[in-house]
């Protein structure tokens, strides 16, 4: 099969990604042919050197990066001769995008394969582009009778009305209580993420968080156990004569942060930020619980392909609360999505080999839909 995988993306998780598609490529089974394409911070897209790829395969040092030399270019509409590069197609079967955040998982780059007529791994348009806003994960996890843990949103629209977003603060303050957890509603990693004790710290926050969106939530900050779940699976198509569309849930697994939260560095920059807990520290009916919820939720978005479905778990009341859904999950060598599959019996590699003929059975299954009289 012929496999382009994309990276790095226009998003405050660029240099995440180089790491993710990495472990990816140097996992991927050798009956696969794999072709690189880079995206810069900018949103050029570039075709990788071959080379590339067998590095990665014997120098487990070796990162992907970006060489802005061989512009490529999308034809809407070519299929499979879509994706070109020197005035040469780029062979491809299917598109492996491990770009995280804006640009990326929002909808926006499988709006372009999809107009291109190319398949591709992951979440479709819609449930990427919801997923990626939490405010509306809430609305539509709230929908479907799933716990969500308390929140006011605050737009840029109130900001640049000051009466509104004073009420819109101090409605926050009032029905949450301190502390507050303050994020950015469309970001990832936890960037512009961060807690306030009081007032000074809440205006100090929110001002972080709009550097990075237009809309902040303004969350109650529950003392609670981050607990996350690995989903695969076609929520919309899938078949009993294709098992890699069925919905399967791997883990869940435990996030034992060092940090005062899961922040970006300890996700990412610091080796020792976080235990990683597989299984979970939950007895037996929790964890099953937290897999039918993680099920629950991923069908509620309308998901495919594989998400990582995150949650809180209250101390003292254990009550369990779905926070978010990331439908392009890191696959660094310390991300949580590989490890719960694989602790589940799935090796790396079986994970990919999943994750593409999942994406070539909806491309499949989207293909017989009308489009014209």
């Amino acid at each position: 099969m012929n496999v382009v995988v994309l990276y790095g993306g226009r998003s405050g998780e660029h240099e995440v990604s180089l790491v993710s598609a990495s472990a990816v490529v140097r996992n991927m089974s050798a009956e696969h042919s794999v072709s690189l394409i880079s995206v810069s911070k900018e949103g050029r897209w570039y075709l990788e050197d071959a080379s590339n790829v067998e590095r990665l395969k014997k120098d487990d040092a070796f990162v992907l990066s970006i060489h802005e030399e061989h512009p490529v270019s999308v034809i809407p509409g070519a299929g499979a001769k879509a994706l070109v590069a020197d005035g040469s197609v780029i062979p491809c079967d299917v598109v492996f995008p491990v770009m995280h955040g804006t640009y990326s998982e929002d909808g926006t780059l499988q709006g372009l394969l999809e107009m291109a007529g190319i398949p591709y791994v992951g979440c479709g348009v819609l449930s990427s582009a919801v997923t990626m806003d939490k405010e509306i994960t809430k609305i539509l996890l709230k929908a479907a009778g799933l716990p969500v843990v308390p929140y006011v949103c605050i737009t840029r629209a109130d900001v640049n009305d000051s009466a509104r977003y004073d009420a819109k603060v101090q409605e926050a303050v009032q029905t949450l209580g301190f502390p507050l957890f303050v994020k950015p509603s469309s970001a990832g990693s936890s960037d512009g993420a961060s807690k306030a004790e009081n007032e000074k710290e809440l205006s100090v926050a929110l001002m972080e968080a709009f550097q990075w969106d237009n809309k902040a939530l303004v969350e109650k900050a529950i003392d609670a156990r981050e607990v996350e779940c690995s989903v695969t699976g076609n929520s919309i198509t899938g078949s009993p004569d294709i098992p890699e569309t069925g919905i399967n849930a791997y883990g869940p697994g435990e996030i034992v942060p060092k940090h005062v939260f899961y922040d970006y560095d300890a996700k990412y920059n610091d080796p020792d930020g976080a235990e990683l807990k597989i299984p979970a520290l939950l007895d037996a009916e929790n964890l099953k619980k937290v897999r039918k919820l993680a099920c629950q939720a991923y069908r509620a978005v309308d998901a495919s392909g594989l998400s990582r479905v995150d949650f809180f778990v209250e101390r003292g009341s254990g009550d369990i609360y779905v926070n978010e859904i990331n439908t392009i999950p890191g696959f660094t060598g310390i991300s949580m999505f590989p490890k719960l599959c694989i602790s589940d019996g799935l090796a790396f590699a079986k994970i990919i080999d999943l994750l593409l003929c999942e994406a070539r059975a909806r491309f499949a299954e989207r293909s017989r839909l009308r489009t014209s009289r």
